[in-house]
């Protein structure tokens, strides 16, 4: 007597190998029949002629770990459950919950506050372990591994400073990091285009992954750059990767040009070929560079280094509003930050770091950095996603520069002046021109359709501001318009890039696969109508095709229906 059958479904098991005609039986947690079921029986039974049967989708790059010691994340992170996700990989660009450390507990704390809108001074853990251990004991939506992140490791040992870290500094990081990996973090990631992870060198990342390499962990990096220097970029994940044997993860790769002096000319071509792609699209080849960075990283795994790398199928990418500023602008902690802002004469001088810092590899020094988007991207590419107060709210989907206009001010100084009005708190959407155009989309095809990158959605649910569209159907949107619509590449192909790929690099063992004795962690959906119905306007939508979900056995979406109350997830603590 199996726990649940499903019956008569084509299943793509996530190896990448053509899809079969199968029953999956489950007992417990696990797929103990993968063939004819004949005439067995089973407490629940689901005919899936004409649907397809796959794993359950892994997301390589979420920050939903922000979000799972709440007593409300079950209804936070429903979204990601609907779409078919049942794993994640959290703790993602150096910012995790955990190891809040004591030396520069204040420095820690007002970063991930800035961020969350949480106030962690009393916050019931410390470690890695203790934050594991909260979490498990109040139950689990979904399977989540997460990383140690770099960001708070080095704050603990250079508190606010932007500088380099010393050779006792590092070692006291690399043994706390070594702590987090014993305790079950999967890995370490890093956020080097942002502050504090830029003011690192790739000396400290090798370090640091020699604590990797004694546990088996994974190094993934948010880049020191997505603009000219990418190849330079992605060679330092290589070396760290190649020095230490040990797994690289690329995050999210994208690729945004510095035009220079023609940037602005050139935008507003963009600009307007964008407007233009609800009509027609301009076959211009954009995926061009982001191939070549794909080819370099395959040509780094022909020479034995274990790299991957994963893409969020959107052009609208999404991050704090102060990882905009230079980073000198940064020091000090939130209220000297925002003391900074009110001063006429700092913002003049952050004006200038915008418009004439020097994007120099390795982008440590102070006017150095490469998340430098208004000078890459202009300032028409930033819209509120989220800020803290009630007055603002309506600000929020809204661009930047229509609120200076408003205001009455340069765009600079409407972005100060709301971080004032916010206290820090504003969360924005970053894009060369309208969100998720047809023109600008091309440039993503290459990473959307090579069989080696994985699909993520870079999560960030905590129940406040304007969410993404990738929160609530980015799986669905992936198969719906680049497989069955654009046939860019094929439905197996396609779902392992979901799946298998992503469980297989970070190791998450019985995850990922349709095979007999994995975890039961399943989706059944409909190749003919899966798709979102989420857009930059409307993210807030279910999408479609998604029939069945069950996490570690347990049947959590049947058709409408969502069984939040189940929490069948676990957490994924390395070596388990």
């Amino acid at each position: 007597m199996f726990d649940a059958l499903i019956r008569n479904g084509v299943v793509v098991d996530g190896s990448g190998r053509p899809g079969f005609m199968a029953d999956v039986g489950v007992v417990g947690d696990r797929i103990t029949l993968l063939g004819p079921a004949n005439g067995a029986s089973a407490n629940k039974e689901i005919d899936a002629t004409g649907k397809v049967v796959c794993p359950g989708f892994v997301d390589p790059h979420s920050h939903a770990d922000l979000t799972i010691f709440r007593s409300d994340h079950v209804a936070l992170l429903e979204p990601l459950v609907r779409q078919g996700i049942t794993t994640f990989v959290g703790g993602n660009c150096g910012m995790a919950l955990a190891p809040i450390q004591e030396k520069n507990r204040p420095a820690i704390e007002t970063y991930l506050e800035i961020f969350t809108q949480i106030n962690f001074a009393s916050a019931p853990w410390r470690t890695m372990g203790e934050f594991f251990n909260l979490v498990e004991s109040q139950g689990l939506l979904l399977n989540s591994a997460v990383l140690a992140p770099h960001g708070l490791l080095r704050l603990n040992e250079t508190g606010a400073d932007t500088r380099g870290a010393t050779d006792d500094e590092i070692a006291r990081m690399e043994s706390a990091l070594e702590q987090a990996l014993d305790e079950g973090a999967v890995g370490l990631s890093t956020g080097l285009q942002y502050w504090p992870g830029s003011q690192s060198d790739t000396r400290e990342l090798v370090r640091l992954g020699r604590a990797l390499k004694k546990y088996g962990g994974v190094f993934t990096s948010h880049l020191r750059s997505y603009s000219n220097t990418l190849d330079k970029a992605i060679d330092e994940v290589v070396e760290v990767a190649r020095t230490s044997d040990i797994p690289g993860q690329i995050s999210h790769i994208f690729w945004v040009p510095d035009y220079g002096r023609l940037g602005p000319l050139i935008r507003k071509g963009i600009r307007a070929l964008a407007k233009l792609s609800k009509y027609w699209t301009v076959p211009l080849p954009l995926h061009v560079p982001q191939q070549q960075r794909i080819d370099q990283m395959m040509r780094a795994r022909e020479q034995g280094v274990r790299v991957g790398m994963d893409i969020m199928p959107t052009t609208t990418g999404f991050t704090h509003m102060l990882a905009f500023f230079p980073p000198w602008s940064l020091e000090g902690g939130r209220e000297a930050v925002l003391a900074r802002l009110r001063e006429p004469e700092q913002r003049r001088r952050i004006l200038h770091s915008i418009e004439h810092g020097r994007m120099a590899w390795p982008h440590t020094g102070p006017d150095a950095w490469t998340l430098n988007l208004f000078r890459l991207m202009g300032w028409e590419c930033a819209r509120i996603m989220a800020v803290a107060s009630e007055k603002n709210k309506p600000l929020e989907g809204r661009r930047l520069v229509d609120i200076a206009r408003e205001r009455n001010v340069h765009p600079l100084d409407a972005a100060c002046d709301l971080l004032i009005e916010e206290e820090g708190h504003v969360l924005v959407f970053e894009s060369m021109a309208e969100p998720d155009d047809a023109f600008t989309e091309r440039s993503t095809f290459a990473g959307l359709r090579h069989p080696e990158v994985m699909i993520s959605t870079d999560t960030i649910l905590m129940g406040m501001g304007k969410p993404s569209s990738l929160f609530y159907g980015c799986y669905p949107f992936y198969l719906g318009r680049y497989v069955r619509e654009k046939r860019l590449l094929p439905l197996e192909t396609a779902v392992r890039k979901c799946t298998g790929l992503a469980a297989e690099h970070f190791n998450l063992k019985g995850r990922g696969k349709i095979e007999q004795g994995a975890f039961a962690d399943i989706v059944v959906f409909d190749p003919a109508t899966i798709a979102s119905r989420a857009c930059f306007k409307a993210p807030a939508q279910p999408p479609t095709g998604i029939e069945h979900v069950f996490i570690n056995g347990r049947h959590v979406v049947d058709g409408e229906t969502f069984r939040g109350d189940l929490k069948p997830g676990r957490l994924l603590r390395r070596g388990a």
